[in-house]
């Protein structure tokens, strides 16, 4: 069971610390910024502006497609973080809740999630996943984006290369067993453990 308040202490280094572990390319961050900006380059190069983003943080890929007119709608446990994000999208849709329990209603051109969705495990990770496919607009996609991989082998390497900084309470993404759950779903490598997995209605 996640912990609030340590999401709430964690927002205002969350940023500095993700981009430290990007910039020396380690784990669980090398990749962030270029799975960000592939996933802003899809939502740019589309006709589809409205955007639901499950679990968005600090608001650092959100804040960068509502400042390019894309109408966002977000939903995060995080007190803390929604309080920073508004700030940077006054007029988004920002919501507190648990988005493994409870999601709002509304059709979407696209769904993403970044950094996010590793704290469910697989059961919920399905379910979830279902329940936003039923929230896109016919051609929607529903991106995300986290710590994954191809195969639960190259999941354990990483494992067994990142040692005592390897976190056991997080659940992280395989593409061979997304894709047995989702035959249609794509997978985009960024590093040795950064991916995209794309899901199109």
């Amino acid at each position: 069971m996640l912990d609030i308040r340590v999401f709430d202490l964690w927002a205002d280094g969350y940023d500095k610390d993700v981009g430290l572990s990007d910039e020396a390319n380690t784990y669980p961050f090398a990749g962030y910024k270029a799975v960000l900006g592939r996933i802003f380059s899809i939502i740019m190069e589309s006709g589809g502006r409205d955007v639901l983003d499950i679990g968005f943080g600090t608001g650092t890929l959100t804040a960068r497609l509502y400042e390019n007119g894309c109408r966002i709608t977000g939903q995060d446990f995080s007190g803390r973080m929604i309080a920073l994000s508004q700030t940077k999208m006054p007029g988004a849709r920002l919501y507190q809740g648990d988005y493994s329990k409870e999601l709002r209603a509304g059709l979407y051109d696209f769904i993403v999630s970044t950094y996010a969705l590793h704290h469910l495990t697989f059961p919920e990770k399905f379910l979830l996943i279902n329940q936003l496919r039923g929230l896109l607009k016919p051609g929607g996609a529903l991106l995300i984006g986290d710590v994954a991989f191809e195969s639960a082998e190259s999941l354990e390497k990483c494992r067994a290369e990142a040692g005592g900084e390897w976190d056991d309470d997080e659940i992280y993404f395989t593409y061979d067993e997304m894709q047995r759950a989702f035959p249609g779903m794509k997978f985009e490598k960024f590093s040795f453990c950064a991916g995209l997995l794309t899901l199109k209605e």
